[in-house]
């Protein structure tokens, strides 16, 4: 039976982070008329909790900050440590097309953007150990109107009641922002929240829109030129989580509760799409909080980690992706890495790393989640590892700390690693911890959103498993499996790839149906 439509769009964008903004703004700014759905009763998505960095290599933005890279340095290095597991074509289609995607936003004067030092995270050849990622500018919350209120509070606020003034908006609201200004502005573009997608619809072949939900009544939405998939990952969906990534539920991701349920996963496996990468997240060590939810944490400046034998078990100033990476695979061993136990001195009041809000010591205490002891023995009762092995561990590492040499995970040697270093000693990684009383903070492995999600081609087209393209359908951000695979190369590669390709799927939308 044919469909009865009830609104038509040349381009309908499901979701409303950094790729589906991009995604949007992309199709409304060359004419189409574009219609952004958002299920949340907010735009932004988890972009909107970002530092909003974007790793696009050999921009203009770059260049005027007088930073020396290139779309040939930056292919060189994501080809290094992303390797074969993704197709060749598509890291191609990622980086050489950054340069252009960024003279495109800056056309408009509301996307403004800026250069963060930041290093690369792993030292391979191309690596630009002073980072060559791009933020937006600050934002004035007054040039927003009544948009202010529709963006996605930071994750302090809206996970953990934090009070937080947003009379200047940065990172990610800022972002966030800025798009919804700059589709404002086109004219072709509406925008609605609390409207769920619930299928896509085909017809004769061709994904010809999408069933969506919007205050109780179901509507059928038509879009005549194509429908782009941006609605983030499963990361919270608890039986997803354990299911295809063997993890207890989905408490300890960064995404909004309610928010990355896996509609587009469901909505790509219903329509024939190739699946990848389900096993894998932006994974990130994250501070257990007592509402059970737990905060993004990276920048270690001091304390160790150690699992449940009482050792440590990686160099903790890792890039957090790569923690998480050694956590997950920690704990396979059949040693518990969940949580992780970390271990500092009376040297830092709070947790010696960012963390977004920064815990409590008096409300983690009384929580269970801080323990505190005059004496590492002691400490080892409270969070029962092996005394003998906790204090011969915590009495190694003192010694990388004077000599300046881990000789165990070689923390402090890398340019990431002595990037948030404060300390003063041969190695300012090493700080040592030798000061009663002696503090244990629980960490779990958190992530800043799930990675799998539908083959794409080189302009974002989702791919069915005979490897040809689902006519009409396209997938962005983390609903596309990503084009990093396994790793996490440097800091704004999840927007940075995301916005790229939403920008290479319009294009592609825009010449074929002219």
């Amino acid at each position: 039976m044919p469909v009865e439509w009830d609104e038509t769009a040349d381009v309908c964008v499901v979701g409303s982070g950094g790729a589906a903004l991009t995604a949007a703004y992309t199709a409304a700014a060359n004419g189409a008329r574009t219609l952004v759905l958002e299920k949340t009763g907010y735009f932004g998505g988890t972009s909107a909790y970002s530092g909003s960095c974007l790793w696009l290599p050999g921009n203009h933005v770059l260049r005027r900050a007088g930073v020396e890279d290139s779309v040939a340095r930056g292919l060189e290095y994501f080809r290094a440590v992303v390797g074969d597991r993704t197709p060749a074509a598509l890291q191609e289609a990622y980086v050489s097309t950054a340069p252009e995607l960024v003279e495109f936003l800056d056309r408009d004067p509301v996307l403004e953007f800026e250069f963060l030092p930041f290093p690369d995270y792993f030292t391979a050849p191309g690596h630009a150990p002073g980072g060559r990622g791009i933020v937006p500018k600050p934002l004035p919350a007054a040039e927003l109107g009544d948009r202010l209120g529709q963006v996605r509070p930071p994750v302090s606020v809206d996970q953990y009641g934090v009070a937080q003034d947003r009379e200047t908006l940065t990172g990610g609201q800022a972002l966030i922002g800025r798009l919804l200004l700059a589709l404002d502005r086109t004219g072709n573009a509406t925008m609605r929240t609390g409207t769920r997608m619930r299928s896509l619809v085909v017809e004769d072949g061709r994904v010809a829109g999408v069933e969506v939900e919007h205050e109780g009544r179901t509507l059928f939405v038509r879009a005549e030129r194509g429908v782009i998939l941006a609605a983030g990952g499963f990361e919270r969906d608890a039986e997803l989580r354990r299911e295809l990534q063997g993890l207890p539920g989905a408490d300890w991701s960064s995404a909004a509760p309610g928010s990355n349920t896996g509609d587009a996963l469901a909505a790509l496996r219903a329509a024939g799409a190739a699946i990848d990468l389900t096993d894998e997240s932006w994974w990130c060590p994250a501070v257990l909080f007592p509402n059970g939810h737990a905060a993004f944490t990276l920048g270690l400046r001091g304390g160790v980690f150690v699992n449940a034998a009482g050792e440590r078990f990686a160099n903790e100033s890792l890039p957090y992706d790569r923690m998480g990476h050694e956590i997950r695979a920690g704990h396979a061993t059949g040693v518990s890495h969940l949580p992780v136990w970390w271990i500092f001195d009376a040297r830092f009041t709070s947790t010696p790393g960012i963390t977004q809000p920064a815990p409590d010591p008096g409300t983690f205490q009384a929580a269970g989640l801080w323990r505190t002891a005059g004496t590492l023995t002691g400490l080892a009762e409270l969070i029962g590892v092996p005394a003998d092995v906790l204090g011969k561990t915590v009495t190694r590492f003192n010694g990388f700390a004077a000599s300046g040499v881990d000789a165990d995970f070689h923390r402090g040697e890398a340019p990431y690693d002595r990037f948030f270093a404060a300390g003063d000693g041969p190695n300012p990684s090493l700080v040592p911890i030798d000061r009663a009383p002696f503090h244990a903070v629980q960490v779990v492995l958190g992530d800043l959103g799930t990675k799998g999600g539908a083959r794409i081609g080189v302009d974002a087209q989702v791919l069915g498993e005979d490897g040809a393209a689902i006519p009409g359908l396209y997938a962005v951000g983390n609903s596309a499996a990503s084009v990093a695979g396994h790793v996490y190369p440097g800091p704004g590669v999840p927007l940075g790839s995301g916005m790229t390709f939403g920008y290479r799927a319009v294009n592609r939308i825009l010449a074929e149906t002219r």
